[in-house]
C-alpha cells in the first residue's frame, strides 16, 4: 500500500536559499552555494531549482526520521562554522497533473546560526515547478512512511496524564537514574507514540510531572 499524501500550504521564506532577500549575505543564494559541496558528498541537486519551497503543516508539527542522507559538519562558507544537513527523498504534487521527485531539505537548527524554520514547516528542494505560489497547496509523500505530522501539544497533554498515577505511586523514585535513553527504552514499551515528540518535548513533560505530583 503506499504511503499517504500529507497536505500542507506554501509560504513565503526567508529569501536566504534563493538569494532573494536583500539582506541576506548570500545574493547567489545559499543552495546554489552548497549544491556543489553536496554533489562532492554523493548528493546530486542539479535537476533541482536553486531554493526552496517553504510548506506549513501548521497547527501540525513535522517528525522526520532515518534520512537518506546525512552530512556532517559541511563547511560551505567562510562566514559561519560547518553546518550539519539531513535529505529525505520525496513525491512532490503541487496540481493533479504534476509529481516531481524531490528532497526535503533539512539544515540542524542546532548548527545554524541564523534563519530558523518553525517546527510546522519544512523546506523542499525540487524541480522548478510551473504555477506555484504562496498559498497553495503542496502534497508530500514518502513511500518509506519516515515524516509524520503530530498534534504537539495534545501528545504532550496525553502524555502528561499517562505519567500521572505513575508519579503519584512511586514519588521521587520514578525520577531516579533518568536519562534520555532510559525515558525513550520505556516509553517504547508504555507509550511509544510519545516517541514522536522531540527530545526537549520529553524534557518538559518530565519537568511539569514532577512539579505537579512529586511532594515538595
Amino acid at each position: 500500500m503506499n504511503a499517504e499524501w500529507l497536505t500542507g500550504r506554501l509560504c513565503a521564506g526567508h529569501g536566504v536559499a534563493s538569494g532573494t532577500s536583500n539582506e541576506s549575505p548570500y545574493p547567489d543564494g545559499t543552495i546554489r552555494m552548497q549544491t556543489p559541496v553536496f554533489m562532492a558528498l554523493g548528493l546530486d541537486l542539479t535537476n533541482c531549482y536553486f531554493g526552496t519551497l517553504n510548506v506549513d503543516f501548521s497547527p501540525l508539527e513535522v517528525s522526520l526520521s532515518n534520512p537518506d542522507h546525512l552530512f556532517e559538519k559541511v563547511r560551505w562558507t567562510e562566514i559561519h562554522p560547518p553546518e550539519t544537513f539531513s535529505f529525505w527523498s520525496v513525491q512532490i504534487k503541487a496540481r493533479e497533473a504534476e509529481v516531481v521527485g524531490g528532497w526535503i531539505y533539512y539544515p540542524h537548527p542546532e548548527t545554524k546560526q541564523r534563519h530558523w524554520q518553525p517546527p510546522t514547516t519544512l523546506e523542499l528542494i525540487a524541480p522548478r515547478l510551473t504555477g506555484v505560489n504562496e498559498g497553495c497547496t503542496i502534497h508530500l509523500q514518502d513511500e518509506r512512511r519516515r515524516i509524520k505530522l503530530v498534534n504537539t501539544i495534545r501528545l504532550r497533554a496525553r502524555l502528561l496524564e499517562f505519567l500521572k498515577f505513575r508519579v503519584l505511586a512511586s514519588q521521587q523514585t520514578f525520577f531516579e537514574a533518568d536519562s534520555l535513553l532510559k525515558r525513550q527504552q520505556w516509553l517504547s514499551s508504555m507509550f511509544p507514540e510519545a516517541l514522536q515528540l522531540s527530545e526537549q518535548d520529553l524534557d518538559q513533560v518530565w519537568t511539569q510531572a514532577r512539579s505537579l505530583y512529586t511532594e515538595s
